[in-house]
């Protein structure tokens, strides 16, 4: 077992205390190698990553730790030289060693106060830094949460960028507006200072335009004033006009009742050839008689020829070379009076080839056209003019023929077979045919296609007189009804249109077989027709109608309600001289009847 060293106090040399103060500043040069160790006041915190704590600690203490060991092995090794450099100490000098040992230890002992200083330095900076630490951790927490809020409000800095990128080209697109609606507008403030100029050139025009006026007003109330007073003499000149028509009425069937209710026209035929004829003489001053010269030779033989003169007078009297114009002109106020109210019958009388188709119908020509077509075109027309008085017409056309006492509908369609039966019945003073056909018309055109399909339908056959000659009685009938609702006056008439068929003797139709029926009824029905018309002017109580179809079916237009028209057409050939005797001699007997006055049929 060693024994220790006894060490004494001895008082330190000068060696001694420099080597102390070469050892003491050993301390603050620790502090000095561990002040950059300190942790930073400030620590600035990236993203969601908190700052390493626990390595800062560690280095820390690591620096404390070595900045300790550094100072302990600072002083020199046993069995070294001192810090001075001086030889190491013999083992024998213990006394030496001692003091050196001793110098140690103050060493050693003045270095662990600094160290105890400098360890309680540290331990106040690592409080300091742990409430740094706790400090920048509470900052820290701060910032995340104001990163959240910032990463927030980028996501809505996003959104808001969107919106900025939408409103840029929203921008852009206002802008363009911007410059059109520009462009447009230096457009509109040209057409704005033409059209202010074009104003005050209207300001100009209108306050010419208002005087204009104001004479215009004037001159409209001393107008409607005007037309107020020429309304009333409008009204009155109708009121006028109406009583003028009325009054025209009356005096137009006063003159052809004075005329006779029972008028007789005669009119010859031109020959074929032209030439004239001698038998048949017509005084050129004289339009209403016609004369028949006869040379009869002597049954004797001891007297020379003598000459024989049938005289006849009646309405009127018309030549060869009177035209289908002049015929109608004659006629046509006896048409007129149809449209008055009153019935009116027409009727062509004569032999066989006479000319009484043509007088009643005529061609298609214009200047050829007859009695028929010609009355149903005055007829339009008046009733047309008419309605400016306020009258309206409805108008119904038919036609029949009667053929051996037989009624035909010339405006059937049907089959042949299957032609209905007729018969003529009278109700309430009117004649109606059963089961005929009845067409309402309203125009010319109408009748006249009607006319075309009876002329097609009509009975002929040919005799010695006439290669195709009507073997029928042919009846145009046009029913007329008018009103003026204005005047409460209404009217209703009957125009009746007669071809009636041609008349001969037997021995001069030399007409046999079914030729010789027709003949026979065709003479009964004329015969008849002539007795009438006698017991109409003798005014007999019993008139006998029945006794034929014709006139049966004419009754209506042959009493003395009534104005009846005959033609009495006549042959210029020589050969047909008994036959036109006779027919003038029918014609003057009806000529002389007086069946009375005729009357409207009006309510």
């Amino acid at each position: 077992m060693s024994r220790l060293p006894v060490i004494t106090k001895r008082v330190l040399t000068s060696s001694n205390s420099e080597n102390s103060h070469h050892l003491a500043p050993a301390p603050k040069k620790v502090r000095r190698e561990q002040e950059p160790q300190r942790c930073p006041t400030a620590v600035t915190v990236i993203g969601d990553k908190r700052p390493p704590v626990a390595s800062g600690r560690a280095s820390l203490y690591k620096s404390v730790r070595g900045a300790g060991a550094a100072t302990v092995a600072a002083g020199p090794s046993r069995g070294e030289t001192g810090g001075t450099g001086a030889p190491r100490r013999q083992a024998w000098d213990l006394k030496g060693k001692v003091s050196d040992m001793e110098g140690k230890i103050r060493n050693y002992q003045t270095k662990v106060r600094s160290v105890n200083e400098e360890n309680e330095l540290l331990k106040g900076s690592v409080a300091q830094s742990r409430n740094r630490l706790s400090d920048l951790e509470r900052e820290v927490e701060s910032q995340k949460s104001k990163i959240c809020g910032y990463e927030v409000e980028l996501q809505a800095l996003c959104g808001v960028r969107e919106d900025l990128k939408h409103m840029t080209s929203e921008k852009n697109c206002l802008q363009r507006e911007l410059s059109d609606l520009e462009a447009k507008y230096k457009v509109m403030e040209t057409l704005r200072d033409s059209q202010e100029a074009e104003l005050q050139t209207l300001k100009m025009k209108l306050s010419v335009q208002d005087s204009t006026v104001t004479r215009l007003q004037t001159s409209l109330t001393n107008a409607q004033e005007e037309v107020r007073t020429l309304k009333e003499t409008v009204v009155e000149q109708k009121d006028e006009l109406h009583a003028g028509e009325m009054e025209r009425r009356r005096l137009h069937n006063m003159i052809q009742e004075l005329k006779g209710n029972i008028r007789v026209f005669c009119r010859v035929r031109p020959l074929v050839d032209g030439g004239l004829s001698s038998h048949i003489q017509l005084a050129p001053s004289d339009n209403k008689s016609i004369t028949l010269a006869k040379t009869e030779e002597s049954h004797t033989g001891k007297s020379a020829d003598t000459h024989k003169n049938y005289h006849f007078s009646f309405d009127q009297v018309f030549g060869p070379h009177a035209s289908q114009q002049q015929i109608f002109e004659e006629i046509s106020l006896l048409v007129q009076s149809a449209l008055d109210g009153y019935n009116v019958c027409c009727f062509a009388y004569g032999q066989t080839g006479s000319g009484k188709t043509y007088t009643m119908e005529g061609e298609e020509f214009d200047d050829s056209r007859g009695v028929i077509p010609r009355a149903v075109q005055q007829i339009f027309r008046a009733g047309e003019k008419l309605e400016s008085q306020g009258w309206e017409f409805n108008f119904t056309a038919s036609f029949v023929e009667i053929y051996n006492e037989t009624l035909r509908d010339l405006l059937y369609t049907g089959k042949p077979s299957k032609r209905p039966e007729h018969e003529i019945r009278k109700s309430n003073n009117e004649v109606t045919v059963t089961n005929l056909t009845y067409k309402q018309v309203c125009s010319e055109g109408q009748v006249l296609d009607l006319i075309a399909l009876a002329k097609q339908n009509r009975s002929t056959a040919q005799t010695a007189q006439n290669d195709r000659s009507s073997r029928s009685h042919s009846v145009f009938q046009l029913q007329i009804e008018g009103a003026n609702a204005g005047r409460d006056v209404r009217c209703k008439s009957t125009l009746c249109l007669v071809d009636l068929a041609g008349s001969e003797r037997m021995v001069k139709s030399q007409s046999q077989g079914e030729r010789f029926k027709e003949m026979t009824s065709i003479n009964s029905s004329l015969s008849n027709l002539g007795i009438v018309i006698t017991s109409l002017a003798n005014k007999e109580s019993h008139v006998p109608y029945r006794n034929s179809k014709l006139t049966y079916l004419l009754q209506g237009c042959l009493g003395g309600n009534s104005k009846t028209l005959m033609f009495v057409n006549i042959s210029p050939e020589p050969d047909s001289f008994g036959e036109t005797l006779n027919s003038l001699r029918f014609a003057s007997k009806v000529n002389d009847c007086v069946i009375g006055t005729a009357s409207s049929n009006k309510k």
